[in-house]
């Protein structure tokens, strides 16, 4: 896949990329709701603001992200598609309270996906063709290198650690991934790539 294609005059184009995302749908059979399709709609796609979308990005919807400590999140990713290394930390809510730090649990739908974790002996070069997927910007920054293959087989993986780095590829299908973690705020996220955005 071109990654060219995703960009015009130099800015991301996301309406190219949900398209993309629904032509993968449409391969596994998977339901695309009315709700994806709004405009206005809770669907989004991302190139972490490196213009490396066909291997540095990701799409998703987040169903709910509620304070009460609940979060539910479907992530959708291009055969290749890794999603930017990150890790979780507490954060303080508005009253000054410690939001513990995401934690959370996956389970593949569709495709495959490899989940890297900086938890666990390092084995990448045990997955060459997952070490061949990754995205040139991550290379250098690299500290999750142990890896597991996740296929959709009803299985649920979960973070290994707290506050640790993590992060998914998809296999040469791409994948549909649902996310059920806790309470997500943005401002203890972390990337390790310089300059990586949402």
């Amino acid at each position: 896949m071109d990654n060219k294609v995703f960009y015009k005059d130099g800015k991301f184009d996301q309406d190219k990329a949900k398209q993309a995302y629904y032509n993968m749908m449409d391969k596994f059979g998977y339901t695309i709701f009315d709700e994806l399709k709004r405009p206005d709609g809770p669907f989004w796609a991302v190139d972490f603001g490196k213009g490396e979308f066909t291997s540095f990005g990701m799409g998703g919807v987040i169903w709910c992200n509620e304070t009460e400590g609940y979060f539910g999140h479907e992530i959708y990713l291009l055969p290749g598609q890794n999603i930017a290394e990150h890790r979780h930390l507490p954060t303080k809510g508005k009253d000054g309270q410690t939001i513990r730090c995401k934690i959370e649990s996956w389970q593949v739908r569709h495709g495959t996906v490899y989940g890297f974790s900086e938890v666990g002996e390092p084995n990448l070069d045990q997955f060459p063709e997952a070490k061949a997927m990754l995205a040139k910007c991550q290379i250098p920054h690299l500290k999750s290198v142990h890896v597991q293959k996740w296929e959709a087989d009803g299985k649920v993986h979960k973070l290994a650690a707290p506050e640790t780095w993590h992060f998914m590829q998809a296999g040469p299908e791409g994948a549909i991934v649902f996310e059920f973690a806790t309470f997500h705020d943005n401002a203890g996220l972390r990337f390790t790539v310089p300059g990586t955005a949402l």
